[in-house]
């Protein structure tokens, strides 16, 4: 056998091994993807049942005239045409949902990253009675209690006795009844309560950041603690961000609930109707289904909307 014969032999072995090898990999690649999607399928099938699946239903339905008695009837795009053509409250709720979403959407996020960066560096006994205190108030059930009884409409009221006392005012304002201060209330009721989830994603993040980093840009030319922010520490919690952004537009656009319980359902003159309200006025009162169906894929497509253009401008952040 001369020395090419065994040459190839031996290549023919090698490669034998190692087809056997990569073979003996996949498999133990298969086994554990298996077992990982086999753990996350409850999950899957939950979320497709309670999320997706209601999704879907809804945006079908938003094309029929349905009152949950009859069989739904296809009427095309009817229900989208009457609500931008034909109600005229859907198309303030939309100018006011969009001016709630505009000012406490980007506020409450800068103010939540903000004050998690300011507390960040504070000691840890110290950092999490911060936190408590400023996550608190989402928490509360009584937020509504407390500024009803601030901006109550009688000389009863904190705000209208203290402003009566310092000679401010000769009679009570109806804070929550005069269209004129109705939005800007709800505005700052809103910013008080408004740390919530996302605000406890930044912290984690901040605390989840490498030191070395900060002595590496130090290194590469980072001055001050402003520059640190924007070129190590957003870049390095941009899963936070994106987080606490999704969390942000979806509490600005779904506010319902504490305009309803402040100001009440309706509100004067709808100043402060949102979607949701409209939402729940047709869903949860009036049983047009169809015809609330179309209102909350709006909804739904705004929000997807909103959360693509913050995505694309959070990519540029530390550029």
């Amino acid at each position: 056998m001369n020395a090419n014969e065994v040459s190839a032999r031996a290549g023919n072995a090698e490669q034998i091994k190692l087809t056997k090898h990569r073979k003996k990999l996949t498999k133990d690649k298969l086994k554990y993807y298996a077992t990982c999607y086999a753990f996350s399928m409850p999950y899957f099938i939950i979320f497709c049942i309670f999320t997706v699946c209601p999704v879907v239903i809804s945006i079908f339905f938003s094309f029929t005239d349905f009152n949950m008695m009859e069989v739904p009837s296809f009427i095309g795009l009817d229900n989208y045409i009457r609500l931008f053509l034909e109600d005229d409250v859907f198309v303030l709720a939309i100018k006011n949902t969009f001016i709630l979403a505009a000012v406490t959407g980007p506020i409450s996020y800068l103010m939540a990253l903000l004050i998690a960066w300011v507390i960040n560096d504070l000691k840890p006994w110290l950092r999490a009675v911060v936190t408590v205190v400023f996550y608190a108030p989402s928490l509360s059930g009584n937020v509504l209690l407390i500024w009803t009884v601030l901006f109550s409409s009688d000389q009863n009221g904190w705000v209208n006795g203290w402003l009566m006392e310092m000679g401010i005012l000769d009679e009570p304002i109806r804070w929550l009844t005069d269209k004129k201060y109705m939005l800007p209330i709800v505005i700052v009721v809103i910013l008080w309560s408004s740390l919530g989830t996302g605000f406890l994603a930044f912290i984690a993040g901040l605390q989840g950041i490498d030191k070395t980093y900060y002595e590496a840009g130090a290194i590469d030319g980072v001055k001050n603690r402003w520059q640190e922010l924007w070129f190590i520490t957003l870049p390095s919690m941009r899963p936070q961000l994106m987080f606490g952004a999704v969390m942000s537009i979806s509490s600005a656009f779904g506010i319902g609930s504490i305009v309803s319980g402040l100001v009440g359902f309706p509100s004067t003159d709808y100043a402060t109707h949102t979607i949701v309200n409209h939402l729940e006025d047709y869903g949860g009162i009036r049983y047009e289904m169809g015809y609330a169906s179309a209102i909350a894929a709006i909804l739904f497509a705004a929000m997807l909307f909103t959360n693509y253009v913050v995505q694309k401008l959070l990519n540029k952040v530390g550029e």
